[in-house]
């Protein structure tokens, strides 16, 4: 197999050339001109950033992104999917007041956001793809419309997925909610009892009679519950949660299925940067500070080589001091895995192996600096 390309730059710049020009630079360099955007909808797909979390991209870098798409003929919008925890971004109204928040408005941004899997994160597009772990992928609707698909994603450590960078923007990404708890947990939600004031709401949108209401608490049967996860978006109280039983390593295949289904036959480019590398993910309400030093920007038509070249990027770079990961008491034993060493019970190349074994990419990669 050919290895993939995959164009980088540094965060240097010059008194001719700021960072989003830099940014257009490498990404038309990298090839997103030959698509051809003339009249179409182009979903960049990004994270807003969970409130009081202040690692996220700043939204200048998707302003560069929408105006090179739009110059280039297309239609753009950014766009996420709600979360499955309960957090600022649990539903697209709270979700949006996020996004505007740090900085995501049609003012700033050039284009419009959408939360792509509707109101209360049941809108979704059932995508067949008969996979290992995966038959049907629920995607967010807004992504599946889309004609074309653009990630834009900060590259930074997760305490399940080992990193977060292009392929878990994808998959998880963009899974709605009951997605979401397909890829985490075994497919099938209970209910918090504590939790649960027995409105029948989930009765109502449960197709398979799987829920029952008993003084006035709810109950799923497990025998009869499909997993469809529609119960857990219109519960007014989130007392119906996924149950997590299955291993990390196994999230990650069914999080490279996902993602399988959201690229499928369309046109779709990847743009990864790497900086503020925080040890968790931006889906956490604080940030810490970051492991290593800023690194740069890297593009390329694969997801699997650019998520492999970022990797690989991290690992040559130093400790910073005073980071979680300087106190890590297997520093000296995960061959400078920084991933790994931030959160040891991580593997992150699970992910990128069955992405690679699906036909997502090739981890074999030819990195371009420009």
């Amino acid at each position: 197999m050919e290895k993939s390309k995959v164009y980088f730059t540094t965060f240097k710049t010059s008194f001719s050339e700021n960072l989003p020009a830099k940014l257009r630079r490498l990404i038309l360099t990298a090839g997103i001109k030959d698509i051809d955007f003339t009249d179409k909808y182009a979903a960049i797909k990004i994270h807003f950033g969970e409130l009081g979390n202040l690692a996220f991209l700043r939204p200048n870098y998707a302003r560069t992104v929408v105006d090179v798409v739009k110059e280039l003929g297309g239609k753009a919008f950014l766009t996420d999917c709600n979360t499955l925890y309960v957090g600022s971004r649990k539903n697209a109204l709270d979700h949006l007041d996020t996004a505007y928040q740090n900085g995501f408005s049609p003012f700033s941004t050039g284009c419009h956001v959408l939360i792509a899997d509707g109101l209360k994160g049941t809108d979704e597009a059932l995508v067949p793809i008969d996979g290992e772990y995966v038959k049907e992928a629920k995607i967010g609707r807004a992504v599946m419309d889309a004609d074309v698909f653009i990630s834009l994603n900060h590259f930074k450590g997760h305490e399940m997925a080992g990193f977060g960078g292009a392929l878990k923007n994808i998959g998880m990404g963009c899974g709605s909610r009951a997605g979401k708890m397909e890829m985490h947990s075994e497919g099938k939600p209970y209910v918090n009892q504590e939790k649960c004031i027995g409105c029948k709401m989930c009765t109502k949108v449960c197709a398979h009679e799987g829920v029952t209401v008993a003084d006035k608490k709810a109950s799923i049967n497990q025998e009869k519950c499909v997993g469809c996860g529609r119960c857990i978006g219109v519960c007014p109280k989130d007392a119906v949660e996924p149950s997590f039983g299955k291993s990390n390593d196994v999230m990650n295949y069914k999080m490279a299925e996902y993602s399988k289904a959201v690229l499928g036959d369309r046109p779709h480019f990847h743009i990864s940067i790497i900086c503020d590398v925080s040890p968790n993910c931006d889906c956490h309400a604080e940030n810490d500070i970051p492991i290593i030093p800023n690194v740069g920007m890297f593009a390329s038509f694969d997801p699997v080589a650019l998520d492999v070249a970022c990797a690989d990027a991290c690992n040559r770079q130093p400790v910073i001091a005073g980071s979680v990961l300087a106190g890590s008491e297997c520093h000296e034993h995960s061959e400078h895995d920084h991933f790994h060493m931030v959160h040891p019970d991580t593997n992150w190349k699970s992910c990128v192996e069955h992405a690679q074994k699906i036909g997502i990419g090739n981890q074999e990669y030819e990195l371009i600096e420009i």
